[in-house]
């Protein structure tokens, strides 16, 4: 190698990012952009609370009634919203500030998470009240989650947007090992109601960092010229005429009915499946946070990998068939080793089609169209909780109390598994995906 050749080389390689000092390996090079630093930590802080009270509360819900149906509905209250009103928080995500709407989405959830917390506190907490909080938590999402998405682009640019995508997975699924945790232990010491305190405390981080961040004042967008029906309008004739993009959501949407149930029904796997109570719940998923931030660190180690398709598909048969293994299983310790591998193969799946859509979108259209994948991830769970409760509940008059979550379960993921394999044969193109 001449000393050209050299020099080229050197300045391909990849340089590890430099943060506060010191050197961070590449996994983590957009922490490089400062915007984004403040971002990810204050969110880190934040997603314990939160994951803090997604412990508590069905465990709550499930306290006050001993119903699978009542988790199915709690878990419907929080996701109808998300159905009904996604598609407009994409349009509004494309036309305003995104941190400003940030900041006001997150102040609303901290002053539910407070709510909540005062009503279990002093007693006076009952189901109805979980479900109008879940709803208005709801509504919230659904402008929070896609400005959030497309501000995560506008803090690091397109050069570590996939870095940036697969930290984000990181810092979900790092929050998502210690907030169940956490929360099984203040669940038995203290009760759902400190939970739920904490929660709202997490929020002041995230809010605090917002606020801290300077950005460029935005960009006139095409969008805001347009009226809000006419701006939808052309988000989904976009989606609607790609049919690889129409794949990639279709399978996101089907994990998301049958697979992700699994999680609401936790508390009974936790009580009358593997009898391990509330400190075992926070364990169970816990694990699966495990799994889960093992492979966003691995798809942040990839870098600009060029076979992203094949980690979608390969990412949906592993969940699949996990979740067939998890609903079989009896013993606790088999559980905490099969939900890793859910776990890594479910983010693997979702931050490789993330990656996907948010790479070749165009930049005006990116809050709409990833509008519509929360809408596939998160707006089909008031389906998901729906029949995940319901045939919870049929199979559990039919088989027994100990046994209608695993048979639930294992339905799910056997529905997951012959889609999958369904779309390997006939859309053999979407493992071609670069």
């Amino acid at each position: 190698m001449n000393r050209a050749q050299e020099q080229t080389a050197r300045q391909a390689a990849p340089v590890a990012p430099m943060v506060m000092g010191l050197r961070l390996p590449p996994t983590f090079r957009a922490l490089r952009h400062r915007n984004y630093r403040l971002y990810w930590f204050g969110q880190l802080i934040s997603l314990i609370g939160t994951w803090m009270q997604n412990v508590a509360q069905p465990w709550l819900v499930y306290r006050l009634t001993g119903s699978p149906l009542a988790l199915g509905l709690v878990s419907f209250s929080q996701s109808v919203p998300i159905l009904m009103l996604a598609l407009w928080g994409g349009v509004i995500a494309d036309r305003v500030d995104k941190r400003k709407l940030i900041i006001i989405t997150q102040t609303i959830a901290m002053t539910l998470a407070f709510v909540l917390a005062a009503l279990t506190w002093s007693g006076a907490v009952q189901v109805w009240h979980v479900m109008l909080i879940a709803f208005c938590l709801g509504c919230s999402d659904a402008f929070d989650m896609p400005a959030r998405q497309v501000f995560v682009a506008e803090t690091v640019g397109k050069e570590d947007l996939m870095n940036a995508i697969a930290l984000n997975s990181t810092m979900f699924n790092t929050a998502r090992i210690i907030g169940p945790a956490v929360a099984g232990v203040l669940v038995a010491a203290l009760g759902e109601a400190g939970a739920f305190t904490l929660n709202g405390l997490s929020y002041i981080a995230v809010i605090a960092m917002l606020f801290m961040i300077k950005m460029a004042p935005p960009e006139a967008s095409a969008a805001r010229g347009g009226s809000l029906a006419r701006n939808l309008k052309e988000g989904l004739n976009y989606v609607r005429h790609d049919k690889k993009v129409l794949t990639l959501l279709a399978m996101v949407a089907v994990p998301a009915i049958f697979g992700m149930p699994y999680s609401t029904l936790m508390p009974i796997f936790a009580r009358d499946v593997l009898q391990v109570g509330a400190s075992g719940q926070g364990l169970l998923l816990a694990a699966t946070g495990l799994g889960a931030l093992i492979g966003a660190l691995t798809l942040a180690s990839l870098g600009n990998f060029p076979h992203k398709g094949r980690l979608v598909t390969g990412g949906a048969i592993v969940f699949s068939i996990g979740l067939i293994l998890f609903s079989f299983s009896r013993s606790f310790y088999l559980s905490l080793l099969i939900l890793p591998f859910v776990g890594a193969a479910m983010i693997t799946q979702m931050s490789s089609t993330q990656t996907l859509l948010q790479t070749t979108v165009p930049d005006a259209l990116r809050g709409r169209v990833m509008s519509v994948y929360m809408l596939m991830f998160r707006g089909m769970q008031p389906f998901a909780g729906l029949q995940g409760g319901t045939m919870a509940t049929v199979f559990a008059s039919l088989y027994g109390a100990s046994n209608g979550a695993p048979l639930a379960v294992g339905l799910g993921g056997t529905i997951c598994l012959l889609f999958a394999l369904g779309v390997m044969a006939r859309a053999p193109a979407v493992r071609r995906l670069e």
